[in-house]
């Protein structure tokens, strides 16, 4: 896919940028979502890409959500991130990321993550952020790991996939573990 000069970067990680999810997206989306392996990990049901489309229409709007596509320093889009399910009342959100496959193992996820958790606790009255996935899905597990997260426990049976249960990991990062993280933050980033 080719690059987009043209986004407004509005967040920074280390080598990634993020720039508001757009309807003009739905493609790109909906090509990852329909990729079996993304689909695997993630969670997702095969979807028409008019319902993609949709989808993105609606979340836009909706406030206790910030989606975000996740680009290469050059433009190049390899990802969509997500801080869902906003809660301020009782400060927390959920990170929720998806990395094009080609993209991978080369610490994009992490360094996403490591921004979108900045954006979380540094610019939101966020105290608690979490993630879910796959038990199997070691990618994630070692990129949210390298990000702070701590295994908390196990949804058993949580996700139905391929006719068989499977069972999540649920992890977590709280404000004072952030705090002591050694690492760069976003804003350290240009």
């Amino acid at each position: 896919m080719g690059t987009d000069a043209q986004r407004v970067i509005c967040w920074r990680g280390r080598n990634v940028r993020f720039t508001y999810l757009e309807e003009r997206d739905a493609e790109l989306i909906h090509r990852w979502q329909s990729d079996p392996l993304i689909a695997h990990e993630a969670g997702f049901l095969p979807r028409a890409l008019s319902a993609c489309r949709e989808r993105i229409e609606r979340d836009i709007d909706n406030q206790s959500r910030d989606d975000f596509l996740v680009l290469l320093e050059d433009g190049t889009p390899i990802g969509h991130i997500a801080l869902t399910e906003q809660e301020y009342v009782d400060g927390w959100g959920e990170v929720c990321l998806v990395l094009d496959p080609a993209w991978r193992g080369q610490g994009y996820g992490t360094d996403a993550v490591d921004a979108l958790v900045d954006f979380a606790l540094g610019e939101l009255p966020l105290y608690r952020v979490e993630a879910f996935t796959h038990l199997t899905n070691a990618a994630a597990l070692g990129a949210l790991a390298k990000s702070g997260f701590v295994q908390e426990g196990v949804r058993r049976g949580a996700c139905m996939h391929r006719g068989s249960r499977h069972d999540l990991a649920a992890l977590s990062l709280l404000r004072p573990e952030w705090e002591a993280l050694t690492r760069p933050r976003a804003w350290d980033h240009g």
